[in-house]
């Protein structure tokens, strides 16, 4: 075989063996890529994204759109052809597995915690959008959860409403913790609570929840220290004067709060919030409208390009990444907190939007 033919031939061999390894790796990498994007001011499965009812809302027009990311599962490894592919794709960004699923956590712990993080997202989007518009909500500290196997357990429950703590009321979370680590483990701590039952019923009869009833729980040290502690996580409820319902199934996470909250201004409102024109964004958002940074920036940009968006409502801490890459004919609105949003808002329905809070490249 003559010498020319015999290298081309090594080579076309060493070439099918990187492409078959290519194949068969599995480099520790997952991938976004651009998920569907979701008016909140119409519907998404047959049935309109917000509901209101015990309370006159109005006619609304154009989009608040929240948008998404698509991720690969946890149990999905990418193939070093898939991970080249994918840095070299505009629409595709290729991240570190640990990133989407750090400590090894699992397709279905993820998912839960991801449920978790949108259910609270939507009671946060309520609370910030009626303070925006100035309509009283009641809040309430309560038992978010009780650890199995602690003193608490069978004695404190979830949903559990605590007035007081050894007689001193608490109308913040951190409160209860406080109260806990005054003592020394082997002490007894007095909550002063409404059992969850009872609180259901009068939340329902929009009433704020008043039978309480005295519980002692021993305290116990802390696995990290010597640390009292009785194994319960204190959070909020709220009690609001009318009911809001978010209809939205497949989604998790908490980014969605900032528009959730925008829809529910904008159908509480008679003014128009958008003026018809297609605005779609991002961002988490506390009970107090303070609006925070995401992941997937730059899939959500393209996502709601495709959708058809002109603007684009993004997180201040997103502004620099956002602004690195921004699909052509999309306009990038900072925003820091629901208030500034409303406002922006105000200006593209008017056509004024020359001095909306831009992004820059840092």
């Amino acid at each position: 075989m003559p010498r020319r033919t015999a290298t081309m031939l090594a080579s076309t061999l060493v070439l099918i063996v990187l492409l078959c390894v290519g194949v068969y790796m599995a480099p520790p990498y997952s991938e976004m890529t651009p998920g569907p994007t979701v008016n909140t001011l119409g519907d998404a499965g047959g049935e309109p994204v917000l509901q209101i009812s015990g309370r006159k809302s109005y006619p609304t027009s154009g989009n608040l759109n929240m948008t998404t990311v698509r991720v690969t599962g946890a149990e999905y490894r990418m193939n070093l052809v898939e991970v080249v592919y994918g840095w070299l794709a505009h629409d595709n960004v290729v991240v570190p597995h640990d990133t989407l699923y750090p400590d090894g956590k699992t397709e279905e712990q993820s998912s839960q915690e991801n449920a978790e993080e949108f259910s609270q997202s939507q009671e946060s989007a309520k609370v910030a959008a009626l303070k925006q518009l100035g309509i009283p909500v009641s809040t309430r500290v309560v038992v978010s959860s009780v650890r199995k196997g602690s003193p608490a357990e069978g004695t404190l429950h979830a949903g559990d409403v605590i007035k007081a703590v050894d007689g001193t009321p608490v109308n913040e979370p951190d409160q209860v913790a406080k109260a806990v680590t005054k003592h020394t483990p082997g002490r007894q701590v007095v909550f002063t609570v409404v059992p969850a039952k009872e609180a259901a019923v009068a939340e329902k009869a929009g009433k704020e929840p008043s039978a309480t009833r005295e519980v002692r729980v021993k305290t116990v040290k802390s696995g990290e220290g010597d640390r009292a502690v009785v194994g319960i996580t204190a959070g909020t409820d709220h009690t609001f004067p009318f009911t809001i319902d978010i209809k939205l199934a497949d989604v998790g996470g908490p980014s969605a709060g900032l528009m959730f909250a925008l829809g529910i201004v904008d159908k509480l409102t008679p003014d128009d919030l958008t003026g018809g024109r297609f605005v779609a964004g991002t961002g988490t958002i506390d009970e107090k409208g303070i609006v925070g940074p995401i992941g997937g920036i730059e899939m959500k940009l393209v996502g709601a390009r495709d959708a058809g968006a002109d603007f684009f409502l993004t997180p201040e801490a997103n502004c620099a990444a956002a602004a690195s890459d921004t699909p052509a004919g999309l306009t990038l609105v900072k925003v820091k907190a629901i208030s500034d949003a409303v406002q922006s808002l105000e200006k593209i329905r008017s056509g004024d939007t020359k001095g909306l809070p831009s992004c820059s490249k840092g």
